[in-house]
């Protein structure tokens, strides 16, 4: 039986890009299932359309072990239009679209949804980081004929948006993001990468006699808070006696300049010069990158808005506590808890509580250690009207540090329990699950489909 194809419109998956690095777990995880056409999205993409046939480099480098892999992408800059959209719905003829990212981006494929429609169905797996509720996306949601939702939270945005067509049960699905485990997982003392690791680090590091590291790995943009995160780590260090705030670390994987963030070394200049504050700048492959999650004591993100959060996911599947800011998938990771002592699932996210930002649920697992919002303002823009701003205190965040910082030696255990959430079948927020959740929620929606008719009569 021949595989069902399926048209991708996403981020290249070859690009680093949070939504390019999903994509390439999502595509290469269903090889097996599904064939792959990607119109691969980038702002100024070098190979705008040039097509590449990946199947053999994949088949040799990634999945020996299905036999007919087919995989294709059509670079382009920007998200494609619908002239190409149609060339390409000629040619291949896939069974379904499948669309991934923030849905301003498909303005013109919405609509165009009719048309599709007739013959395919729509999937979307969809990333909305916070409330109020956005109305103006329902026309989007109600577009398509799948909606997989990147955390809880958005699970209940998508049900309270959609008014005028409510979903149905199969329609609208919970599906974390997942980490590759092959890349990142746990580094203890006798692995076979643990020599290996430690004279990396202190080749690259210079530091031998730390006792307290905490690792930033985000865009240095505004959302992601990194000059609020400096200035944590400095009012943190002000706690301690000299000797011991001399061996602690800050480690900031990112761009120290940023147009869309500020000037990093030079906050670090004038607002903590006294304190170790470092910066790692160039791209790291899955292994050294696992090996910074490894050596650090502790991950943060204090993200005013977050969809789900790789980098602390990235963390906890390499044993390493996270610090994080209680605003969108963050709280996934947190793993908090009802009264009952279970987990939260996606059912407890009602119209009339829709965010654990105000603390409903204090309870959570071992490895997190949540800072909660103490402002909310209103941002926007023309495409995105409004959208909330969960920021986190500077003072909350070092108070945080510090707790951290008196428990640093329950810090691998705790880190441990963490891996074991990530990875429980139950939670599932590994590579597999993640596909095996997708494969799922797509069979379903093919099953269950229903082709739009050419023609429809509304009521006005």
């Amino acid at each position: 039986m021949a595989k069902k194809k399926i048209l991708l419109l996403s981020d290249d998956l070859r690009l680093s890009s949070g939504v390019g690095t999903m994509s390439k777990e999502i595509v290469f995880g269903t090889l097996h299932k599904y064939d792959w056409f990607q119109i691969g999205a980038a702002i100024d993409h070098p190979e705008s359309g040039k097509m590449v046939d990946l199947s053999e480099q994949v088949k040799k480098d990634v999945r020996p072990d299905v036999e007919d892999p087919y995989l294709r992408i059509l670079p382009f800059n920007g998200y494609g239009n619908q002239d190409t959209l149609r060339e390409i719905l000629k040619h291949e003829q896939p069974d379904a679209i499948m669309i991934y990212t923030d849905p301003r981006f498909w303005d013109w494929l919405f609509h165009m949804e009719h048309e599709i429609r007739q013959n395919i169905p729509i999937f979307y797996y969809n990333i909305w980081d916070d409330l109020p509720y956005p109305m103006w996306n329902e026309p989007f949601y109600e577009s398509v004929d799948l909606l997989m939702n990147i955390s809880k939270q958005t699970n209940n945005i998508v049900k309270n948006v959609r008014q005028e067509m409510p979903v149905k049960d199969w329609q609208c699905t919970y599906v974390p993001h997942g980490i590759n485990e092959h890349n990142f997982f746990p580094i203890r003392e006798g692995h076979e990468q643990h020599e290996e690791m430690d004279k990396w680090w202190i080749e690259n590091t210079g530091s031998s006699d730390l006792d307290f590291v905490v690792f930033y790995n985000n865009r240095n943009i505004r959302r992601k808070q990194p000059a609020d995160i400096i200035l944590s780590f400095k009012t943190f260090c002000d706690m301690l006696p000299k000797e011991q705030s001399d061996r602690c670390m800050l480690l900031m994987h990112t761009q120290p300049k940023d147009p869309n963030g500020t000037d990093l070394p030079e906050i670090v200049k004038q607002l903590a010069s006294n304190y170790r504050v470092a910066f790692s700048s160039k791209k790291l492959d899955s292994n050294k990158l696992n090996w910074m999650y490894n050596k650090a004591s502790l991950t943060i993100n204090i993200a005013s808005n977050e969809g789900f959060g790789l980098g602390t996911c990235e963390s906890l599947m390499a044993g390493t506590p996270i610090l994080v800011n209680v605003t969108g998938g963050l709280q996934d990771q947190c793993g908090f808890k009802k009264e009952d002592g279970s987990y939260l699932t996606e059912d407890d996210y009602t119209t009339e509580w829709g965010s654990n930002h105000d603390g409903r649920y204090k309870e959570h697992g071992e490895w997190a250690f949540p800072v909660f919002p103490t402002n909310r303002s209103i941002q926007g823009s023309i495409p995105t009207p409004y959208i909330f701003d969960d920021r986190a205190s500077f003072e909350d965040v070092a108070k945080k540090l510090k707790e951290v910082y008196d428990v640093r030696h329950e810090l691998d255990d705790r880190g441990m329990k963490g891996h074991e959430f990530v990875t429980d079948e139950k939670i599932g927020m590994t590579a597999k699950h993640m596909c095996d959740r997708f494969i799922k929620d797509m069979e379903n929606a093919w099953d269950n489909f229903e082709p739009r008719k050419k023609f429809e009569i509304y009521k006005v």
